[in-house]
């Protein structure tokens, strides 16, 4: 280590102000491009890494010219809604609306079509519909025939007529969709080896433009969002208003994760500050700390912004942990140079300075490594955002730990703190109890640990992956009020598509008359014995449909389902209530006006593509909802009682992106768990050269990440793409401690050989710097409370959690495993 001696002596500490001058100018480069960094909660941002369902779903809106690029606005005035008053309310509402410039046109009822004239027909329906804007319908006429509509309850009305809806459609322009599909073609076409020189710089370039775009559009929908929310507070005062919509979803997201970032961010800062105040009184030990972890989080946004990578929900907790981390690799810098300053009080600041570096850089750079592999393993996971946190992790904690050995001594070679009583003093620190603790009831820690370790197990058996967006959101919130109207009176919340594949046409013989069979099914029901019809619009495949509708709609976790099935049953009550024969079936493409097919037909049927669509929405506030269960249930039931083929039926839609990641989480935290403890257990194994010791030092660790998972699983709170990242970072944390006690107990047992008198002496030593990096992050931590975003609440009660029991069990059962198993060896 002399070369390291040297590099401080000669370079470092001799010449502190240039140090930090040449830092300063990395700051500032870095600092350059800050605007770019941005938050991204798309739908991009929450697939698995190659899952093919973002594409499968943006190709079935395509194909059915469908889309959940709008918002729901639900409106329940305090006066009766069907009257004249009531509805030239809601006609200002809307007409407000429709006015804004991203607005392209908006869906309620006072522009829907009403079926509800005696004369109205199947040869009459282009000429005899009316709406409520356009015709002058009676308001209780009209509220009769929205109810009577097959089309309109639970979707644009409440059952009880009096809640309606306003859609509010933001279509994404064309220009999107170009620059997305250039980009994918190019990036496949990469990822497959077969691009070009040519081509690669083209999927640079296209990227930044798709990049450029979609934070342009972004920006425009926030706004459009923000003026919709102006408009509607003028109308909260004569009725209670919600919105809702996916937009709306990902905006509030967006927006709840900024806040959190810069309120929380420096709450916890201050709670940091007050922490270290209290715990050193000096200035400096406030000040030192404070610069290093804010150099840290500036780098690393700053390394972000440059590489346009954008931060997550689930990756925007790296700001917080990146404190932690550099927190504590100061805090044990400081304990250490104050136990050197106790023991010389009359030595030179820059030879304490450089006995204090010598002593810690070893145990911080295992620590650091160790933690890296640990934070690494998350790149197993298969999820994006969490592959992209694991990384972000890596890059900010070598980060840390230079940031902590280079500008940590320059800054107190300029700043080096006196000696004060605090350090002076010869009193027994707070954290020699537990040593006494461990002394005198070793078996009890022992005792305990292991029940604990039988609670975790059990625990860890009750957890699960399932969760809903509604659960994001503290009830007061207006996205979660929204999401309770919306399920409770307008039929549900995320959507779920079904779509089903018609059976290909039989290859022909070549000689047969497919008009030869004796039964025609565009005249008679023809039963199963039906030639095939390369059409949807005949008896035996309508009835087909008509099943699926019915078994969909009959599932209590979902509301409102619409499909083809939908338009027959509104047909048939123009029809004068008779359902459509096998004749008029085969007419309805022809039979439906032209500016009804986009709401009637569309939606629902491909011919071109021969599939036909089923649109449902699944009651998010449903609580024996089990997505994946749900999923497997449709898909048996198609395929096994109505006679669908396995490659005829495709679930899509927001929900099923989501059920994918939710289903990922808990095999890739097993995989992740499983990984950073193969990978902890080699580093133990490098570090300390010996099986036993490695396997002392993993106790903790487990029993650590266990408590952790084990009481979600007791308290009910499932895994999401938030608390996945919680057993990795207890790991972390835990092994921070593990790292450093080890590595102190080598040191002070060779003194003396005496086990007992070396515990009390680390406890006293860095068992004081271990509690002191708890406390101050367990406090700082405790803020996050206050936060309207639930998944922050979790991260900020969990991570308290998690330094709790890892401080515990470095206090408590690693020394007492370490002295039962006489891991350095017989006591001299």
């Amino acid at each position: 280590m002399s070369w390291l001696r040297s590099f401080y002596d000669r370079l470092i500490l001799p010449h502190p102000v240039l140090v930090l001058v040449l830092f300063g100018i990395i700051l500032v480069a870095a600092g350059l491009r800050l605007e770019q960094f941005r938050l991204d909660a798309s739908a991009e941002s929450l697939v698995l890494e190659d899952d093919r369902s973002l594409e499968q779903y943006r190709e079935v809106n395509r194909r059915f010219t469908s889309s959940d690029d709008f918002l729901i606005v639900t409106y329940t005035p305090d006066q009766e809604l069907f009257s004249e008053d009531g509805l030239a309310q809601l006609r200002s509402l809307r007409d407000e609306l429709a006015a804004l410039d991203r607005v392209s046109s908006t869906n309620s009822i006072l522009n829907v079509p009403l079926l509800h004239s005696p004369d109205l027909t199947l040869d009459t329906v282009d000429s005899e519909i009316k709406t409520i804007d356009d015709d002058s319908v009676a308001p209780d006429t009209a509220r009769k025939a929205l109810l009577n509509n097959p089309l309109y309850p639970n979707l644009l009305i409440s059952e009880d007529g009096r809640t309606t809806a306003i859609q509010v459609n933001l279509p994404t322009p064309d220009r999107y969709f170009e620059l997305l599909n250039k980009r994918n073609e190019l990036r496949d076409r990469v990822s497959r080896g077969e691009a070009t020189t040519e081509e690669q710089q083209q999927l640079e370039a296209v990227s930044q433009k798709f990049i450029e775009y979609a934070e342009a559009q972004a920006k425009e929908r926030n706004r459009t969002i923000d003026q919709v929310r102006t408009i509607l507070d003028n109308y909260r005062d004569r009725a209670e208003i919600f919105l809702g919509g996916v937009p709306m979803i990902v905006a509030d997201m967006i927006r709840f994760i900024e806040n959190d970032l810069a309120t929380f961010g420096i709450g916890v800062l201050a709670f940091l500050l007050l922490t270290l105040a209290i715990i050193f009184r000096q200035w400096r030990w406030v000040l030192v700390p404070l610069l290093c972890c804010s150099f840290t989080v500036w780098l690393v946004i700053g390394y972000l912004s440059w590489a346009q990578w954008p931060v997550t929900v689930i990756s925007s907790n790296f700001v917080s942990l990146l404190l932690i981390m550099t927190l504590s690799l100061t805090i044990h810098l400081i304990v250490r140079y104050r136990e050197f300053q106790h023991d010389d009080p009359e030595a030179d600041s820059r030879d304490i300075l450089l006995r204090t570096l010598m002593a810690m850089i070893k145990p911080c750079f295992y620590m650091a490594i160790t933690t890296i592999v640990a934070f690494g393993s998350l790149t197993f996971s298969g999820i994006r955002p969490v592959i992209d946190f694991g990384w972000m992790m890596t890059i900010g904690l070598a980060v840390a730990f230079l940031i902590t050995f280079l500008i940590f001594p320059a800054l107190l070679a300029l700043l080096p703190p006196p000696v004060d009583d605090r350090v002076r003093s010869d009193r027994v620190p707070f954290t020699d109890l537990f040593a006494r603790f461990t002394e005198h009831y070793g078996r009890t820690v022992l005792a305990g640990s292991a029940i604990l370790a039988v609670l975790c197990i059990v625990g860890l058996d009750r957890l699960t992956v399932e969760n809903s967006f509604i659960d994001y959101f503290k009830s007061s919130t207006e996205i979660h009020q929204g999401m309770i109207t919306i399920d409770d009176r307008l039929g549900g919340t995320t959507p779920l598509d079904v779509i089903i594949t018609d059976e290909k046409p039989p290859e022909s013989d070549g000689g047969g008359d497919p008009f030869a069979s004796d039964c025609d099914p565009f005249v008679d029901d023809c039963g199963g014995t039906e030639e095939y019809r390369d059409t949807w619009f005949t008896y035996q495949k309508m009835n087909r449909l008509g099943k699926v509708h019915d078994y969909l709609d009959s599932l209590p976790e979902i509301g409102k389902v619409l499909s083809i099935e939908t338009t027959l049953e509104i047909l048939a009550r123009v029809n004068g209530g008779e359902p459509l024969n096998a004749l008029e079936l085969a007419f309805v493409p022809s039979a439906v006006p032209d500016n009804l097919k986009d709401t009637l037909l569309t939606p629902y049927i491909s011919e071109e593509h021969d599939q036909a669509r089923f649109s449902a929405r699944i009651l998010e506030t449903s609580p024996d909802l089990r997505r994946q269960e749900l999923l497997d249930r449709i898909r048996n039931h198609l395929t096994g009682e109505l006679g669908f083929k396995d490659d005829q039926v495709q679930l899509t839609g927001m929900m099923v992106m989501y059920n994918n990641m939710l289903q990922s989480l808990f095999d890739s935290q097993i995989k992740t768990i499983g990984a950073v403890f193969l990978a902890i257990m080699i580093m133990f194994l490098i570090l300390f050269r010996s099986l036993k010791l490695a396997l002392v030092g993993m106790a903790p660790n487990l029993i650590a990440a266990g408590s952790v998972l084990g009481l979600m699983g007791w308290l009910g709170i499932p895994l999401d793409m938030m608390t996945i990242t919680v057993a990795a970072i207890t790991v972390g944390i835990a092994v921070d401690d593990t790292i450093h006690y080890i590595h102190r107990f080598k040191t002070e047992f060779d003194k003396d050989g005496d086990y007992i008198a070396t515990m009390h002496r680390c406890h006293r030593s860095i068992g004081q710097a271990m509690f002191f990096t708890s406390l101050t992050i367990i406090t700082g931590f405790s803020i996050l409370v206050l936060s309207n975003f639930i998944p922050t609440i979790y991260f900020g009660l969990f991570t308290g959690f998690a330094m709790f029991m890892a401080l515990l069990g470095a206090l408590t059962l690693l020394p007492r495993l370490i002295m039962l198993v006489r891991a350095f060896g017989k006591t001299a």
